[in-house]
């Protein structure tokens, strides 16, 4: 039942004014630029600019695709709140917790929410609101472009209301602005009820649809992609055999270097950080070579104890040394016609790295216990992190080997130098975790987006990898994957933050003295330390003689 009794609904709506969950999730980080609502980035503009945006939109697309436009884009950002304020307030009644849209539309200066009636149940699937708008933004600057309106102009808020209120119930709730003050009435008001319940329910379902306007550009923008294609499509399949991602110009560089050596016999360098993908090229040069129906054996030569490591690389006769219970081919001979990429080749043992300079040198090699000498043809793919060059300098590499292997050295960037390639990664990965785990995850918050667009990543696309694997499993079906599901360490050093300045705000409260707390902190240092200056110091962060001078100024 609906109650009309709008002394209550004032009295309830007076009570309801704490918003300070929502100010909290606001953050101004001036130091970068950005301000912040949760995870989801905000702008700080002069309303001014809404104006000319509409009066340029007007005569461009004339009222109806301009008042579409408006409402689409309001309807999105109330979706977006939605999806943060519904999980702000979860102890709160149902009213409690959906005035959150109406506040955070006062948050933002938009217009300031008056509740005339408010009646909503999730569990009979019952709406009904009729709320005041007073000092609307979106009036105001219709007035100010326009001059006085024949219809109600607050698209965007209209949009915000319906998408804010649609998410949180569940259902499709559409708002009818009754009265707006560019129309010349006292103040905005809205009506808003489920979509069934309008009379003209596919007029009003119209204006949340998307535009045939944007289907058309959308049609056109593909068509052009198609042309775009066809043009370089000599020059874009030379990319598809690298079983990796990215488009940078750092990543065709590579990609130029490892198509001209494919077609050879010459063995590669692959250089770079772990995690780079240095593998996934190997495959690569692998699949543009006329090997490519032959084996591609991989081997990490840091996982195989060195004492084994010639018995994996080139075989064992049986009884060759203790456990070589019988004859068993190596990978040189498992890749016989094919490629074999040796990874962290810096980790081969003496022998085994004489055993592969001959393998360079004639194509041949014996097993481990045996005397015969067996031939090969072997494609050789090193790879490395490590600076082979010093590694010579200081005697653990062979210089020989090294430059039998070094005829064709190829670096592989860090993923921090070629950031453009991140969104591409990161849309990769999420299809594939989606696809494993069962899931429709909206990607990255814009929170997240900006953060690994800026980390540094020392674990490469590795460490992208298993960050977007957690937090694939951390997120929920249809939400979007928030910094804290990637990186949960921020959130323990955020809190950490807090609670030191908590800690600052109560010290610096009454009474406080400098002098005082340094002697303090000095003295508990010393008894923990059991009056051990240098260990005292240690503890303190601070060098000896400066531990000295203060204990000195203290007795002093």
């Amino acid at each position: 039942m609906r109650t009309k009794d709008e002394k209550s609904y004032k009295q309830y709506f007076e009570q309801s004014k704490e918003i300070q969950d929502l100010l909290e999730k606001i953050h101004f980080d001036t130091e970068h630029g950005q301000i912040w609502f949760d995870e989801n980035r905000m702008l700080l503009m002069h309303t001014s600019m809404m104006g000319y945006l509409r009066k340029d939109l007007y005569e461009m697309l004339g009222w109806e695709r301009t008042k579409h436009f408006f409402i689409r884009c309001g309807y999105q950002a109330g979706m977006r709140d939605a999806e943060v304020t519904s999980k702000l307030r979860p102890n709160l009644n149902e009213i409690e917790a959906f005035m959150a849209g109406p506040q955070m539309h006062g948050i933002r200066g938009m217009v300031h929410v008056e509740v005339n009636e408010l009646n909503l149940s999730h569990d009979l699937k019952q709406f009904y609101a009729d709320f005041n708008w007073q000092n609307s933004f979106e009036a105001e600057v219709h007035l100010s472009e326009f001059g006085m309106a024949e219809e109600p102009s607050c698209w965007m808020l209209l949009g915000y209301a319906c998408g804010y209120t649609s998410f949180v119930m569940g259902q499709t709730i559409i708002y009818q602005e009754t009265h707006c003050v560019a129309q010349g009435d006292e103040c905005c008001r809205i009506i808003g009820k489920p979509l069934a319940e309008w009379e003209n329910s596919e007029e009003l379902i119209r204006f949340m649809s998307p535009d045939p306007v944007s289907d058309e550009l959308i049609a056109l923008q593909a068509e052009l992609n198609k042309l775009k294609k066809n043009i370089y499509t000599d020059a874009e399949s030379d990319y598809t055999m690298f079983k990796a991602v990215g488009e940078s110009a750092a990543y065709r560089k590579v990609c130029d270097l490892l198509k001209k050596a494919a077609g050879s016999k010459v063995a590669i360098l692959l250089q770079g950080e772990t995690g780079v993908g240095k593998e996934a090229f190997a495959r690569g040069v692998h699949d543009g070579s006329q090997r490519r129906n032959e084996p591609f054996v991989a081997v990490n030569c840091a996982c195989i104890p060195p004492d084994l490591i010639e018995a994996e690389l080139f075989g064992v006769e049986k009884g060759a040394f203790t456990g070589a219970s019988q004859t068993r081919m190596g990978k040189f001979e498992r890749a016989h016609g094919g490629t074999i990429f040796l990874d962290e080749v810096i980790e081969l043992s003496p022998r085994a790295q004489a055993a592969l300079l001959r393998m360079l040198q004639e194509g041949e090699f014996e097993r481990v216990g045996d005397q015969q000498t067996r031939k090969v043809d072997v494609r050789i793919v090193g790879a490395t992190n490590e600076d082979l060059e010093q590694a010579v300098k200081d005697g653990r590499f062979r210089a020989d080997l090294y430059y039998r292997l070094n005829i064709f050295p190829v670096r592989i960037p860090a993923l921090r130098e070629r950031r453009e390639d991140i969104p591409l990664l990161v849309e990769y990965f999420i299809k594939r975790f989606e696809n494993l785990y069962g899931k429709t995850l909206k990607g990255l918050s814009d929170k997240a987006y900006s953060f690994v667009m800026k980390y540094d990543w020392p674990g490469n696309i590795r460490e992208l990898e298993n960050l977007l694997e957690r937090a694939t499993l951390l997120t929920d079906h249809q939400q979007d994957i928030k910094l804290s599901s990637l990186f949960p360490q921020l959130d323990e050093q955020e809190h950490k933050q807090k609670t030191v300045v908590n800690r600052l705000d109560d010290l610096l409260a009454d009474g406080f003295s400098l002098d005082q707390y340094e002697q303090e902190i000095i003295m508990t240092a010393m008894n923990k330390c059991k009056q051990n200056v240098s260990e005292a110091a240690r503890v303190l962060g601070i060098s000896r003689a400066t531990l000295d001078y203060r204990l000195k100024k203290m007795v002093s």
